[in-house]
């Protein structure tokens, strides 16, 4: 039997999925006019969408952080798409804010396990199943590809920064005292500071001994073709590593807002006001990093 479908229920199908005003139609008319069947009907077409445009490079995208209001716990979420345009709209960054909050609360074991999950936006469908419909939404491959979660206990505090919503940074930290205005703040620049020097690591003895060892060599050897004596060599192949910490360990960086300083300095002249302060970990994700080189191989 041929329903007839008001342009009402059309409109309201439309609110709800932003699909275009003919698929909408033609899923009522599919469902028999039930809007719940219908939703599903759109939802098929849309994973349909996602897998055509699932080979396709996303570079762009959005990465959105979270940390609740007493630090004690923190997320952050990257997710890809092709063009910067449709990152920027509101369908975009629902999906952004609403699986960064999921990841916070829920703790996914992984990616796949986040996306088996139900979504947080709508129970009734998957996060994968909620990618999708974004997908035949924005006419674009989207990727959720990687998140982190800092779970905190104990004196200290945690921060979080983005730029632009291209670098987000979250960082975490013990002290020996409860956490005040100051350290709040220390931290804060603390997540700056990783965003615009990239460090690899905390502290040098963190850098693996194959790193070293090959820094060693490639320094040992640059030395050597400038024609350095060999008495004096390791010295100087010493001297080069040190500034290799300096460029990869978070702590030996020169501080951003006090460049005549490390991080560590920075944090050790405030230990007055902010105590004695341990960076524990922190990670920081930049939008399409790798995603090229990934895809290449």
């Amino acid at each position: 039997m041929q329903m007839n479908i008001t342009a009402q229920q059309v409109k309201e199908l439309r609110e709800k999925t932003g699909a275009p005003m003919m698929d909408c139609k033609n899923a009522l008319t599919e469902s028999q006019g039930d809007m719940s069947g219908a939703e599903v009907v759109l939802r098929k077409r849309g994973v349909a969408v996602a897998q055509k445009k699932a080979g396709r490079s996303a570079q762009e995208g959005l990465i959105g952080s979270l940390v609740r209001p007493d630090a004690s716990l923190g997320a952050m979420v990257e997710i890809n798409c092709e063009s910067d345009f449709v990152a920027r709209t509101d369908d975009f960054q629902s999906l952004q804010t609403t699986l960064t909050e999921q990841v916070a609360v829920t703790n996914p074991a992984s990616v796949d396990a986040l996306l088996a999950s139900p979504y947080a936006g709508d129970p009734s469908q998957s996060v994968k199943d909620a990618v999708a419909t974004k997908v035949g939404k924005l006419g674009e491959n989207i990727v959720v590809r990687r998140f982190a979660r800092f779970a905190r206990e104990g004196n200290g505090w945690m921060a979080s920064y983005v730029h632009h919503g291209k670098i987000g940074v979250l960082v975490e930290a013990a002290s020996d005292k409860p956490a005040g205005d100051a350290l709040k703040e220390a931290l804060k620049d603390v997540a700056m500071h990783v965003a615009a020097s990239d460090p690899r690591c905390i502290r040098r003895e963190e850098v693996d001994q194959k790193t070293l060892d090959t820094e060693r060599e490639i320094q040992t050897s640059r030395a050597r073709t400038e024609g350095k004596p060999e008495k004096i060599l390791e010295k100087i192949v010493e001297g080069r590593l040190a500034k290799f910490y300096e460029e990869i360990c978070l702590l030996e960086q020169p501080f951003i807002r006090e460049t005549n300083m490390s991080v560590g300095q920075y944090l050790a002249a405030k230990a007055g006001e902010i105590g004695k302060v341990t960076i524990t970990r922190f990670t920081r994700f930049k939008v399409g990093e790798g995603v090229a080189a990934a895809a290449e191989q």
